[in-house]
This record gives structure tokens, sequence and C-alpha cells, in this order.
């Protein structure tokens, strides 16, 4: 373990040098059309991923990503790390994020967020946030852009039990696209709220994609049900990984309730 400590520590601070050399080359794109500073943070994505293969032993593994249609699209991903934050970029042609709108202010990196046209929102206002930020989903959208989101809301430890918020279910039948779900296990190989870093594979299975027109509450069923079937599997998958690397399962921070 004490390996893996030592590499979880190089590689984080090559990972936010790499992040300060991506911020200082996309300087330019401020000049550009929105596709440079995109291209910008799909290469930052897929230098992270290279680097922690190289550094901590950590593979990546993609299931089914010829099933991703083209066009305006909903990518609905279970959340267990900061992982798939980055990793999803690579996929997709015009991504979306929905953010805090606070983190636009941030120096440099707020600055590209608003030039990428990510969507910030107002959390503090309640009911009138969700219905502007439908709005505005749905019409970035249907100007061809495919919205990442995190049903969840927020990272989710590994085990955790599942707390799917209502603003997907929204999203998804103010928008009138179909949406495709994502089962991954990141949080076994980048946990929550620790630097520590596990060999391994990390994998990322695209599931069916579900067709606009459902209801929402059928829609909110469904798509829980599939991704948290899928993770659980994937789960497991690493774990038995992990015991076959380690002869047991490396610990991690509790799942909490």
């Amino acid at each position: 373990m004490a390996l893996i400590f030592l590499r979880s520590l190089i590689y984080n601070v090559l990972f936010y040098a790499l992040l300060v050399f991506w911020i200082l080359l996309g300087i330019p794109t401020f000049l550009m059309p929105r596709w440079g500073i995109i291209n910008i943070a799909k290469y930052w994505g897929l230098s992270s991923i290279w680097l922690m293969r190289v550094v901590c032993n950590t593979k990546v593994e993609y299931r089914f990503a010829d099933k991703i249609p083209k066009g305006p699209l909903i990518v609905a991903s279970k959340h267990q790390s900061m992982w798939e934050t980055f990793a999803l970029l690579q996929f997709l042609d015009q991504p979306l994020y929905i953010l805090k709108r606070e983190l636009k202010w941030i120096p440099f990196f707020g600055w590209y967020l608003s030039k990428a046209d990510m969507i910030g929102v107002n959390r503090g206002a309640g009911g009138r946030s969700l219905v502007e930020m439908t709005r505005m989903a749905r019409e970035e959208m249907h100007r061809g852009r495919q919205l990442i989101i995190f049903p969840e809301g927020t990272r989710r430890p590994v085990d955790a039990p599942p707390r799917y918020r209502p603003g997907v279910g929204q999203i998804y039948v103010g928008s009138d696209v179909p949406c495709i779900p994502v089962a991954l296990n990141s949080g076994l190989f980048w946990p929550r709220r620790t630097f520590m870093r596990y060999p391994g594979t990390i994998v990322i299975e695209f599931l069916d994609p579900l067709p606009p027109g459902l209801s929402r509450d059928e829609f909110m069923e469904r798509i829980q049900t599939v991704i948290e079937d899928a993770s659980n599997r994937l789960v497991e998958d690493g774990r038995r990984e992990q015991a076959q690397l380690f002869g047991r399962v490396p610990s991690a921070p509790a799942a909490k309730a």
C-alpha cells in the first residue's frame, strides 16, 4: 500500500500541473469559436486518463460506445468520482454541463466554462432554478448539443443508496430528446474525498438509450433501475479484480446514507 500511496501522491501533483498546462494552452481559445475550448477540455481529459494509467496502473475499458445516438441527447451517468466529469467528454461532439453559477466566477477555469456556454444555475432559487435550467437545457439541446447530467446531483460513494433527483426527469420530459444511461465503477479506483488512486480497470458502460416520450415517472423508474443494476455489476467485477491484485479489496471511505 505504500507504493500505491506514493503513486497517488505523484499522480495528484502531476494531475494539477497538467490542468494548469491546459489552462494556459487554452488562452488563445478566447478568440475562437466554442469548439476551441471544447477540444482543449477533451485533450485535458484524455491526457489525465493516460497519466493515471502510466503512474497508477489504472486502465480504462469503454463498453458499447456505439450505442450513443447522434445529435441532441441527454447522457445520464452514475456519479462516483471526479473521473467521469472529464472522461465522458471524448464521446460527444458538443458536450454541455449544468453547474453552479459560482463556478463561472473562478478566474480562467470559470471563464472557460462561460466560453463553452455551460449552463450556470442559482441553486438557491429553488423551483425557479429548475424551470430556468430546463428551459436553457432544452434550447441548447435543440441546437444539437449533448447534455451530460448526473441524476443524483453529486458524487455518491460506492455502495451508497441511490438518491435520484427529479430534475433529470423534468429535463427529459421538457426536451423531447433520447437519453442514454451510463454505468461505471470509477469510485473503486478514484474514490471521492481522498487523493488515493488505485490500480485496476475502470469500466464505463453505455446502456440502451431510452426514447423520448416516456412519462416522467416511467423515465425515472427505468433510468434508476438500469443504471444501478449495471453499476452494481461493474462494481462487483472491479472488486474481484482488486482482490486478485491485493489479496483483498483496499479500504475506502465508508458510504453514508
